[in-house]
């Protein structure tokens, strides 16, 4: 997961504009709206029943937390979540082909009507090995993926579970999703075959997805972008005996150089990074190949598509100053570019009815909305044009996500609070019966 947070006001103009909204409401017809529901019975007995299972909510997530899950390797967690979605009662639970778990909600209306999804993601970032065991300090806990994203998981199992014990019913099914391949080279591949190969594809007419712990952000923005691997490779050799030759690091570096001297737009904010590189042979050797990765982002399409092509002019530049400054009797230096990442931008309108309802929804729980832009799930819907923003778990605070001290905040009263986001939200855009 990856936010960018921008205090901007419920109803603006900064996000780019793409995509459809689901329906036109005013901000003053959400509020009414989100109030209603939280004034029902069913809503006031859901929110009775979380605080009844905190301690629950709190066990499965240190529990979720300490099964491994770095991308392409999920399935022991999304096992232990497939069990969970089946015993919190949901029908049609399955795993589909790329390794997505997921369950159905019923809702009132007719068999394959529109639906909405609510997913959090499987994966972490971190390394098989990484030891993943939770230590808890008073409210505290304290463990690789704890926030990111393995307490959102929880909070969308007690979801389902308090709905289920207040008897709410709602208009449209709702898809519960725990997806793979959110993070690093997951490249959002569970929630992309979700939209365009998944059995319910044609069917999603709204989409969450619950991903880090605030519960003011409602991230309506798609920060996309490119990633490569570039493989620089040349005809090696000894470090003296064949002394004058091409080498492969002289172009690589290069190439780090001049990327890293690209002035980028603050608005939107573009960015770039060259951030891992390996190859070489031998400390006495010309490396025949090694190789570099780049991350490049940006909200804004054709920033990106710009920064892609000023890195791509970069890379094959510095193939060309490297073979003509030394030696090609054994061989050229090249390049083999590969993408191994591509997330797209866009935006779900700050006018749609699934943005006004969130921050309808964190306004009623007595926080102050800010609206974003970050790389998550949402990216694909939002890319396909479906109206989709990412929620927190609502935890009492958070830090250090992507680092070994990952740590969440779950003071009750806090969390509980900011649990009722999602699932004002949630219900608002399902519709009631």
């Amino acid at each position: 997961m990856s936010q960018v947070g921008r205090q901007i006001p419920v109803v603006a103009a900064a996000l780019l504009l793409s995509g459809t909204a689901m329906a036109q409401v005013k901000p003053s017809t959400a509020d009414k709206t989100i109030q209603t529901i939280r004034n029902s019975a069913g809503f006031k007995a859901a929110t009775a029943n979380l605080d009844r299972e905190y301690d629950r909510i709190v066990e499965e997530t240190i529990r979720l937390t300490e099964i491994p899950a770095p991308p392409f390797k999920e399935t022991a967690k999304a096992q232990a979540y497939m069990a969970m979605l089946k015993a919190a009662g949901l029908s049609d639970v399955e795993m589909d082909a790329e390794g997505n778990v997921m369950g159905l909600r019923r809702g009132t209306g007719p068999v394959g009507a529109p639906l909405v999804v609510m997913a959090a993601h499987l994966d972490t970032v971190f390394p098989e090995e990484t030891n993943v065991k939770v230590r808890r300090e008073g409210t505290k806990l304290f463990a690789p993926g704890v926030g990111d994203d393995t307490h959102s998981l929880a909070v969308v199992l007690a979801y389902v579970r308090a709905l289920d014990v207040a008897k709410v019913k709602t208009r449209r099914d709702i898809l519960f999703v725990g997806n793979v391949g959110e993070e690093g080279p997951g490249d959002l591949r569970g929630i992309r075959f979700l939209f365009t190969k998944g059995e319910y594809k044609d069917r999603i007419a709204a989409f969450f997805s619950m991903d880090g712990t605030s519960p003011v952000l409602v991230t309506s923005g798609a920060v996309g972008s490119r990633r490569y691997r570039v493989t620089f490779k040349g005809p090696g050799g000894h470090s003296y005996g064949a002394f004058g030759l091409v080498n492969p690091m002289a172009a690589m570096g290069a190439t780090v150089v001049e990327m890293n001297r690209i002035v980028t737009p603050t608005t939107p904010k573009t960015t770039y990074m060259t951030s891992v590189v390996g190859g070489g042979t031998s400390v006495n050797s010309i490396p025949y190949s090694i190789w570099l990765e780049v991350d490049m982002r940006s909200p804004g399409k054709d920033e990106l598509a710009k920064l892609d092509g000023q890195f791509l002019q970069i890379v094959a530049g510095a193939v060309d100053q490297e073979n003509a400054a030394r030696s090609t009797r054994a061989g050229k230096i090249s390049a083999d570019v590969k993408l191994i990442g591509d997330r797209p931008t866009g935006s779900t309108r700050d006018d749609a009815e699934i943005v006004l309802m969130t921050a309808a929804a964190v306004r009623a729980a007595r926080f102050q909305p800010l609206l974003n832009a970050g790389s998550t799930d949402s990216n694909i819907p939002i890319s396909l044009g479906i109206p989709a923003v990412t929620v927190g778990s609502g935890a009492a605070g958070g830090g250090r996500a992507h680092a070994l001290d990952e740590w969440i905040d779950l003071s009750k009263p806090e969390t509980l609070k900011g649990m009722t986001v999602g699932l004002a939200a949630l219900l608002a855009m399902a519709g009631k019966p």
